[in-house]
């Protein structure tokens, strides 16, 4: 069998051969002037790409590009630049009367009407015989025995055509605007480790800030397994090849369309998105009808895209002070906070200044806090660039504290936390998926400004005084229809409960007889735990899955109860079960959670035949450790879950993976590492620390985190005694063969018979290596979650783990 690289290069080559037998040749002293109707561009054989000159806005300004010849709209796909070698340079704009010119000793040369070089393509090394501008939209000088000694294709601007491919720190750079070909701040880029990133730069410098897609190519164990080119093939598919040949798709739609009847094209479009697009051709006529579609975008949500920068630099997809959102076309749309505006009008992806300064002059004007007011913005967060955070703090205390601050220009408040920030704003995102909500500072008189433009001093207080009363009256109405419905609402959902301690969370508090009719009498039961029963429910919430807890040995499950309401009460993250509400009437506790329609992990790993995607497993193992990294480090008050097993994870819709039961949990304050308690979790998954004098930390989580993720890769419990005696025995122990497996080379043994498990074997060896890690026998070799996201990743090298009971090295 031919290797995937060898097929490769033949194809290519006979792709070459075939393009130049099927183009119309361009003889040398061939020349083309700017704005001269007279002379038509040069052509491909089917007139698919055009070459020469495109008008700018119908100024004097033109563009020497290729652009698709039948598409009268966003049709063009190569543009010269001021040197092709640097990626950060602008195009070059050509005033009319300009001529390009194909010369046999220098190749493509472009001066200006008075006769001066203001581009050419890079020197060359032989003698020109012509040019060829063929049906792929390539266009090629080639020498004497038909050799191509300078391409387009090999200098990439801001799109790739089918058979196109992009080398090993190749950049597509994406212009400002649609209509604007100066370098925007998106690139697309193959970096030299393997891996295609997009990312944001820094502008007119051209610094990379931090990728907000990853390909995840690069193996630092093996270059071989590392990404060596970017190609767009014919049929519109986008793909990293390795260097071993193996392919890993970008894209992943199916066209189902005939190639023949439309155009492709993939795009790092303006707006930091990167699109692949069809067109329909019209083989008939000289202009396609149609516009264009995008079959594929990347990534799905670029607003959300960036949530754990490295370097924290740089404004993010939209400029500082700014707003980013999805559009319907899934396409981010950049709009500035209220009393902000664009610095470019004309740029949707410029910075946003904010109409009235705000600091800490010696003005009592600015100290006044009575001048200031607090906006509220549902659903948005400004992630980065914090100077203070309060933990355990109320929402308008939050709000308080902002105002107060001369300093602060926005308070974010989340679950319990509060978060101030000033100038500049950076990483603005809105969605419904956002659980924080923002305070906005602004100066009150901003309305009288713009309400009065002309307006006097005097003028300005009476409408500032005006403003504030109006204000207070809407304040005051508002607030009584609030208290209103407030009052409402408790009343239908506690009526008869009793308040016995504090939750300074806001789950509902529902009453015994609304659950009992939720849940139909506790008809249908989901599962059943340590603490209690699991039934299923339907409210108008949706529907809730209720956690009865058992009334035996009740002091122990009265505590376990407010453990859990408080810990789950105070944490948001798209990882974790979502708490909606608790009832404690009377001998009753229970807690109301969002219903997961797939299960638990562990029904999805054990009872399905053939064994769950491998990708999706992936997937699974990823969000687990970014749930627990959460729980350990990122909350208000640092968590340690203590009963990490595939029954405590569920699955949505979508199989998203969700951390449950915090029943279990022993809570850490922000100034401990470790505590003390009794032994918990369950058996096989539980760390040898608990069986010691000495108080456990987190690390505990990630020994049974490392048992987990054995039992993700190889689909199996991690304790199956039924296996037999013998050889078949020494495998009843998962996590003890795992390791004698790994040590003895024959980790196919362990995914046996998952055939793209085994087809992505260094990935599978990487997370084996880290599970290893994970289940080291002493605490202070296991490595932090955070470090496990990394390793998972690919983004920090996994080191030889040893015998997870006989460590010597460390890793943290």
């Amino acid at each position: 069998m031919i290797p995937p690289t060898v097929s490769l290069l033949l194809f290519l080559t006979s792709l070459l051969l075939y393009a130049q037998s099927n183009a119309t040749q361009i003889p040398t002293g061939s020349s083309l002037i700017a704005g001269t109707s007279s002379l038509h561009p040069w052509l491909s054989p089917s007139n698919h790409f055009a070459f020469g000159f495109q008008n700018l806005d119908n100024d004097n300004r033109y563009l020497l590009a290729i652009w698709f010849y039948k598409v009268p709209e966003n049709n063009i796909v190569w543009f010269a630049k001021s040197d092709d070698d640097d990626n950060n340079n602008n195009p070059v704009f050509a005033p009319k009367g300009s001529k390009i010119q194909l010369t046999a000793s220098t190749g493509l040369v472009l001066r200006n009407p008075n006769g001066e070089e203001i581009w050419k393509s890079k020197p060359i090394t032989s003698s020109i015989s012509f040019a060829t501008l063929n049906d792929t939209g390539n266009f090629m000088l080639v020498d004497s025995i038909n050799g191509s000694v300078w391409e387009s294709f090999s200098y990439p601007t801001d799109t790739l055509l089918p058979s196109q491919k992009l080398e090993v720190g190749g950049v597509l750079s994406s212009r400002k605007s649609l209509g604007n070909f100066s370098l925007g701040k998106f690139q697309f880029r193959l970096l030299e480790d393997g891996n295609a990133v997009l990312n944001t730069i820094n502008l007119p410098y051209g610094y990379h800030y931090d990728a907000y897609y990853i390909s995840n190519t690069f193996d630092p164990a093996s270059t071989q397994n590392s990404g060596s080119e970017v190609i767009f093939d014919e049929v519109g598919f986008l793909y990293v090849l390795k260097r071993n040949g193996v392919q890993v798709n970008i894209t992943q739609f199916s066209v189902g369309n005939p190639v023949e009847a439309f155009y492709y094209k993939a795009t790092m479009n303006f707006d930091g998105v990167l699109t692949v697009s069809s067109y329909p051709k019209n083989t008939n006529g000289v202009v396609a009808n149609g516009s264009w579609k995008d079959l594929f975008r990347i990534p799905d949500n670029i607003c959300l895209s960036n949530e754990n920068p490295i370097t924290r630099l740089g404004s993010g997809i939209c400029g500082f002070n700014s707003i980013c959102s999805l559009k319907s076309n899934g396409r981010p749309s950049c709009n500035c906070a209220q009393g902000y505006s664009f610095v470019d009008p004309n740029n949707e992806f410029s910075n946003c200044k904010p109409f009235i300064a705000q600091g800490c002059e010696d003005e009592d004007d600015k100290f006044n806090q009575n001048l200031y007011e607090m906006v509220d913005l549902q659903y948005t967060n400004w992630p980065m660039y914090d100077y203070e955070r309060f933990p355990t703090m109320n929402e308008q205390t939050c709000k308080s504290s902002c105002l107060e601050d001369c300093f602060c220009v926005l308070a974010v408040f989340g679950g319990r936390d509060c978060w101030k920030k000033r100038l500049p704003l950076s990483n603005g995102r809105q969605d419904a998926s956002i659980t924080s909500i923002s305070f906005l500072k602004l100066r009150k008189d901003n309305v009288s400004l713009e309400s009065f433009p002309n307006g006097g001093g005097a003028q300005k207080k009476q409408t500032t005084i005006i403003l504030v009363i109006t204000v207070l009256l809407g304040s005051s109405v508002l607030m009584i229809i609030l208290l209103c419905f407030f009052v409402l609402k408790r009343e239908i959902l506690g009526k008869t409960c009793t308040k016995n301690f504090s939750l300074e969370c806001n789950p509902i508090r529902f009453a015994y007889m609304d659950i009992y009719k939720a849940t139909n009498g506790f008809k249908e039961e989901l599962g059943r735990g340590s603490c209690g029963i699991v039934y299923k429910g339907t409210t108008e919430l949706g529907d809730i899955a209720v956690k009865k807890l058992d009334r035996m040995f009740e002091a122990e499950r009265e505590k376990e109860f407010r453990t859990e309401v408080n810990a789950i009460g105070q944490t948001h993250h798209k990882n974790l079960v979502r708490l909606l509400g608790y009832c404690d009437e009377g001998n009753n506790r229970m807690l109301v959670y969002q219903f997961m329609s797939n299960g638990s992990l562990s029904t999805f790993l054990f009872n399905n035949d053939p064994k769950p995607s491998w990708k999706l497993r992936t997937q699974i193992a990823y969000e687990i450790a970014r749930g627990l990294l959460y729980l350990h480090e990122e909350c208000g008050t640092h968590i340690i879950h203590c009963d990490i097993k595939p029954q405590n994870i569920l699955l949505d819709d979508n199989y998203n993976a969700k951390i449950s039961d915090f029943g279990l949990a022993k809570l850490l304050k922000m100034d401990q590492s470790r505590t003390q308690t009794g032994i918990r979790g369950t058996k096989g998954y539980v760390a040898p620390d608990w069986f010691r004098s000495s108080p456990i930390n987190a690390k505990v989580d990630v020994y049974s985190y490392g048992v987990l993720l054995l039992e993700i890769i190889c689909c199996r419990r991690n304790v199956e005694m039924e296996v037999g005696d013998g050889a078949q025995g020494e495998r009843g122990v998962l996590s003890d063969w795992a390791y004698d497996c790994y040590e003895q080379g024959r980790l196919d043994i362990l995914i046996e018979g998952d055939t793209e498990a085994i087809d992505d074997i260094v990935r599978v060896e990487r997370f084996v290596k880290v599970a290893i890690w994970c289940i080291q026998e002493e605490p202070s070799r296991r490595p932090t979650m955070e470090n496990v996201m990394l390793m998972l990743a690919g983004n920090l090298e996994v080191s030889l783990p040893p015998c997870p009971y006989h460590s010597f090295s460390s890793i943290v």
